[in-house]
């Protein structure tokens, strides 16, 4: 009898160990630390909505950054096999495009009053530039982000913007529940 019970709490400390182990190795990997492995010019342009939830950008952790490798070669190298680029490969031009885009949103303020009318953050990958954020209701998107497609060397804007900040999801990814799906992104 004493054998018998020896072994069932053999078989019940083996089975909790497991699931321990299960349950550590699980938390590790949800709390992988997330960075911007890409180097993608990520900033943020300006601060007048309240309360607008801070977007993910391009920070991931190592187990995304491997899955979308392969992805983000293809797409990187796709526009010199085209004969669309200069450069080899087109995330080689986001810092180039982050320089340019500074210069061109401070005359672009002067016609649209972004500045007083947003809380945005611009995330350049690959000749598209991503605006993520809040606008004020009324405020001329269409005419912002037309103006800022003309800066050099872009290939698309990408508006993942709202004019309600509060809203129960959103069309990016956010910083503070990054495993939360966006609402259909506009990528």
């Amino acid at each position: 009898m004493t054998e018998s019970r020896s072994k069932i709490k053999r078989q019940i400390i083996t089975r909790l160990t497991c699931v321990l182990m299960f349950s550590v190795a699980t938390q590790a990997h949800a709390q992988q630390p997330r960075t911007n492995r890409g180097h993608d010019p990520f900033f943020q342009i300006s601060k007048a909505v309240n309360d607008c939830p801070t977007p993910l950008g391009p920070l991931e952790t190592e187990k995304e950054w491997l899955d979308d490798s392969h992805y983000r070669i293809e797409r990187g190298n796709s526009c010199w096999i085209e004969g669309r680029c200069r450069l080899s490969n087109a995330y080689l031009y986001d810092a180039e495009i982050a320089d340019a885009v500074q210069r061109r949103l401070a005359s672009i303020n002067l016609a649209t009053h972004w500045r007083e009318q947003s809380t945005l953050w611009l995330t350049l990958q690959r000749r598209f530039i991503y605006v993520e954020g809040c606008v004020a209701p009324g405020f001329d998107k269409h005419t912002f982000l037309t103006e800022l497609a003309k800066t050099a060397d872009v290939e698309r804007v990408i508006d993942n913007t709202v004019s309600d900040p509060h809203a129960a999801r959103l069309p990016y990814k956010l910083l503070s529940d990054p495993d939360k799906p966006a609402l259909d992104p506009g990528n």
